[in-house]
């Protein structure tokens, strides 16, 4: 089958194709897309005419590979499948399954002639010996599950229905998710089935390998509560003080070790927050999002939607899919959704909401953004297609936003 190419993150990483003195590094959470992007790759590397026994992939989570273990089995196998001469590929999945592959890789990246491209799908890919022996040898690609745009395109590329409404369209994606592999199976219900087994996964694989859980049962809880207040300021007092009073008896330090271990496996991201005034970042509270919306329905038998924290999250993940750093802005007693800076350190201010086709809710969203006093450009993001012009604020239909595929 045809893959849908991922075209976002294709074009960050093109210009390092034949770079053997930068390893490529793909991270995200398991199941986004990081095997089908490399195949991507691959695919667009033969086209260039590179010969097919110059490619060379291996994947670590294929059954007749699981047994590669060890630096010295990982090498082996390498040498194995690349005895041509000229540059050779090398694209590793999942290389965080063999011990101490960093010293390998750099190993082959030192030689040259090595293109490599490695995935994995926690954050101690890029920690301990990588960071110590690489640092300045690598770049990370950041990788997160399919984009409301991204949604509909691949819709369109293997012929699936799309919904004329806009906002029912959004709706769909909302409650599916964007885990690729999802949009192939029928039924809402099916889709939802993957997607646990996707946090077993994540469990089994990324979490409990590297923590020391004691009780998977008090992990779940600590985990169904911080997704269902995704979006939401909170601090590690308030998660404790709320999951004791539901009777879950918990430390805030087992609190701190099971949210990194989510942050660490790509299910959560931290949002910090910023003082616009003192130019500091905040201590204590935090918000949390989540690298796909699906997790949350996954986890809930009420599909309801609270549009608020869901439209803030598809905002949260399509600007960081684009290599923004985000974080939430306070002004005085005021908060900005979003502060965004791009990797000019320029910035942007965004207010997200539902609607604000109330004079009350117009005036909420824009107070914020009017008393933030530079010259940076500043949006209000909803859904209403009728736009509102105020201080010189961008009003803007989000759905229309992403879809198109504009930068802030």
């Amino acid at each position: 089958m045809k893959l849908y190419a991922r075209e976002n993150y294709l074009k960050k990483i093109r210009g390092f194709y034949n770079a053997d003195d930068i390893i490529k590094v793909i991270t995200g959470v398991r199941r986004c897309g990081k095997s089908s992007l490399m195949t991507t790759i691959a695919g667009e590397i033969r086209e260039s005419g590179v010969p097919e026994e110059n490619i060379i992939y291996i994947d670590l989570d294929l059954r007749p590979n699981k047994g590669i273990k060890t630096a010295d089995q990982l090498e082996s196998l390498i040498l194995e499948k690349g005895t041509v001469q000229g540059r050779k590929y090398l694209f590793i999945d999942e290389i965080q399954n063999v011990s101490g592959f960093e010293t390998v890789i750099n190993g082959f990246r030192t030689e040259g002639d090595w293109s490599i491209f490695i995935t994995g799908s926690n954050s101690y890919l890029l920690s301990g010996e990588l960071v110590t022996k690489l640092t300045g040898r690598y770049i990370e690609f950041e990788m997160f599950p399919l984009s409301f745009e991204e949604y509909e395109e691949m819709k369109r590329f293997y012929g699936k229905e799309i919904n004329t409404n806009p906002l029912l369209e959004l709706n769909a994606y909302i409650t599916e998710g964007g885990f690729p592999r999802a949009m192939f199976f029928d039924t809402l219900a099916d889709k939802r089935r993957y997607v646990m087994g996707v946090i077993d996964e994540i469990f089994e694989k990324d979490i409990r390998k590297h923590f020391k859980i004691r009780s998977r049962e008090t992990f779940e809880t600590v985990m169904r509560f911080v997704i269902n207040n995704f979006g939401a300021t909170t601090s590690i007092r308030n998660i404790c003080n709320g999951l004791n009073k539901s009777g879950t008896a918990v430390t805030m330090n087992t609190v701190v070790r099971y949210i990194e271990a989510l942050v660490d496996a790509k299910i959560l991201y931290k949002c910090p927050r910023f003082d616009l005034k003192s130019r500091r970042s905040l201590q204590g509270e935090k918000k949390y999002y989540l690298s796909d919306l699906s997790f949350f329905f996954a986890e809930n038998t009420d599909n309801r939607i609270n549009y608020g924290p869901v439209l803030e999250n598809i905002v949260f993940v399509y600007a960081r899919s684009r290599d923004y750093a985000v974080s939430v802005g306070r002004i005085g007693n005021l908060e900005c959704d979003f502060i965004l800076r791009d990797t000019d350190l320029s910035y942007s201010y965004v207010q997200v909401a539902y609607t604000i086709s109330s004079r009350e809710t117009e005036d909420r969203e824009y107070r914020s953004l009017e008393n933030i006093k530079d010259n940076y450009p500043k949006y209000v993001m909803t859904t209403d297609y009728l736009l509102q012009k105020r201080s010189g604020i961008v009003h803007v239909n989000l759905i229309d936003f992403i879809n198109t595929g504009k930068m802030f």
